[in-house]
């Protein structure tokens, strides 16, 4: 019964994050063990990425016979967008990808952009549900900048690497300061202490 609550599953079908989120893992000093379960899980559209989330994890709940997580995120595009794609970022990636943001956009310049991510975890032993959330602040870049990352990584500049796209950044550049890396963060500051 111990071995059961060591093991923490990160559910997600998009393996790019679970490559993120394991190489943060391995750095810490956690009780768990991180495994991958590309389960599906139903996304709902919704107002915010935490109903999103909860919904998500609801999904699987039932499926799963240990402690696990799912992360839901968003790209925003405050100015001149109004927060679109926001909690539709997945499927708006999908139809018109980043080229269709860019053509959104007139003017480059005054650009207000934030990637928002929420983890929800649910922890087995005690049968509660916790969200712990990130944001980083930034900005659109003109034009499409690396091929590293994924999604709308080659198009958001964050404001404390103004000269970068996420998709010019290492991984471990990235996750020291995006928004995943910032949710992760608060889940394994949490985890150390149960």
């Amino acid at each position: 019964m111990k071995q059961n609550n060591q093991l923490l599953y990160f559910i997600t079908e998009n393996i790019h994050k679970y490559e993120e989120v394991s190489k943060i893992f391995l750095e810490e000093k956690l009780k768990f063990q991180l495994k991958h379960c590309p389960l599906k899980t139903i996304e709902i559209q919704a107002n915010n990425n935490k109903e999103v989330a909860l919904f998500k994890l609801k999904s699987v709940k039932d499926e799963v016979n240990a402690s696990f997580f799912i992360e839901d995120a968003g790209f925003y595009v405050d100015e001149p967008l109004k927060g679109f794609p926001g909690v539709y970022s997945s499927y708006v990636f999908k139809t018109i990808g980043n080229e269709g943001i860019l053509k959104l956009i007139d003017d480059f310049r005054s650009t207000k952009a934030h990637f928002s991510a929420i983890i929800a975890l649910y922890y087995k032993p005690s049968d509660q549900i916790f969200f712990f959330e990130g944001k980083v602040d930034g900005k659109v870049s003109e034009k499409i900048r690396g091929n590293k990352g994924f999604g709308f990584d080659p198009i958001f500049i964050p404001d404390e690497v103004p000269d970068k796209t996420f998709g010019e950044m290492s991984t471990e550049e990235k996750n020291k300061i995006s928004h995943r890396g910032l949710a992760l963060k608060k889940l394994i500051d949490f985890l150390k202490k149960i």
